[in-house]
């Protein structure tokens, strides 16, 4: 039985990537130790999901550290060459967070990047090998564009060339502040390309916006759409930080981020890097996010303004996808913005 190994893999994109390929007959193995709940509060565990990841009948959950090389290497060496899939979701993803932590954050986010991918050339070199990065590894270059401010939000001038389908991969992730996270993300993304290009390894990191969707255990310091929607669900208070509150990002559904993480494993290549968020099709700033919240839910959110914004943060972020399009044109979306917060507002009244 060929094994796909799912790091992360009782959190949003992690639970969705193990439903998907375990439907597409891999026996599953799910590697997830719920740092989450060490990250963010009880509030953010991902046990529920283990739980009900357990029921699948090909699934095997491994509760390993991945900055812990012994039993990463371990587990790799049970398993070797059955491993045909390694798809690596597990993360620290806070910049808030990581200020406070940064050996943590980096252990998490880069070493354990690098304990994966070291493992896998030992024990799998022939597996494919995706990883989930981000657009923060573009550190605040963006916030260099020439932006126009609206009624509701941030814009990028008409005139320029990413202005109708968005940026694109030849943004440059140098001279520029990151974030703690953003650093250790930056980190993690170039080694999985220099795994593929030095070693010929088949490798890709998806640099992704705002992932979310409703299996999203959002918190305040992460999870845009989750935590504003629960927030606006529940009467409970929320804060936005910077921009005026029209800071605009891209939202994608989990399950059109692991559609296209099945279109690389049926044809994989070697040191991919792809921008892969909500583009133009799915996108919004905080202010008009609030407003779709308040509308599907016929609640008002109870919201203050706080003028610092985070350290690092995009004030514009629109994912150009067209690069991964070229290569998988059967890749389409499913799921546009207000069906994406449907379903986020469903999972919230259902607790």
């Amino acid at each position: 039985m060929s094994i796909a190994l799912i790091t992360g893999s009782c959190g949003l994109i992690g639970s969705e990537t193990c439903k998907r390929l375990h439907a597409e007959g891999y026996e599953v193995v799910g590697v997830d130790n719920d740092m989450r709940r060490y990250f963010f509060g009880a509030e953010a565990s991902t046990a529920k999901t283990q739980t009900s990841l357990s029921e699948f009948q090909r699934y095997t959950h491994e509760s390993v550290d991945i900055r812990d090389w012994a039993a990463v290497e371990a587990l790799f060496k049970k398993h070797g060459t059955a491993i045909e899939v390694v798809v690596h979701t597990a993360a620290q993803p806070s910049h808030d967070w990581a200020a406070k932590e940064p050996l943590t954050d980096f252990g998490v986010n880069a070493l354990g990047t690098l304990h994966l991918l070291e493992a896998t050339r030992l024990h799998a070199p022939d597996a494919t090998f995706i990883f989930t990065s981000t657009n923060k590894v573009y550190g605040d270059t963006p916030n260099l564009l020439p932006l126009v401010e609206t009624e509701t939000r941030w814009e990028l001038d008409a005139s320029h060339v990413w202005h109708e389908r968005g940026i694109d991969e030849t943004m440059s992730i140098d001279h520029c502040k990151h974030s703690v996270f953003g650093a250790s993300k930056v980190a993690a993304d170039v080694m999985v390309q220099e795994y593929g290009r030095y070693f010929g390894m088949k490798t890709a990191c998806f640099r992704g916006g705002c992932l979310t969707g409703p299996a999203h255990a959002g918190a305040e310091l992460h999870g845009f759409l989750a935590y504003l929607m629960k927030c606006t669900v529940t009467g409970r208070p929320y804060s936005v930080f910077g921009y005026k509150g029209k800071q605009v990002r891209d939202n994608i559904h989990s399950h059109d981020l692991v559609e296209a993480f099945w279109q690389f494993i049926q044809k994989p290549r070697s040191g991919e890097v792809y921008n892969l968020g909500g583009s133009r099709h799915s996108n919004c700033s905080m202010l008009e996010a609030i407003r779709l919240c308040e509308d599907i839910s016929g609640n008002q959110l109870t919201w203050t303004y706080k003028e610092d914004n985070r350290i690092g943060d995009h004030i514009w972020w629109i994912s150009d996808v067209s690069r991964f399009q070229q290569h998988y044109s059967d890749w389409k979306y499913r799921y546009d913005l207000r069906t994406t917060l449907e379903e986020i507002h469903a999972a919230c009244v259902a607790g």
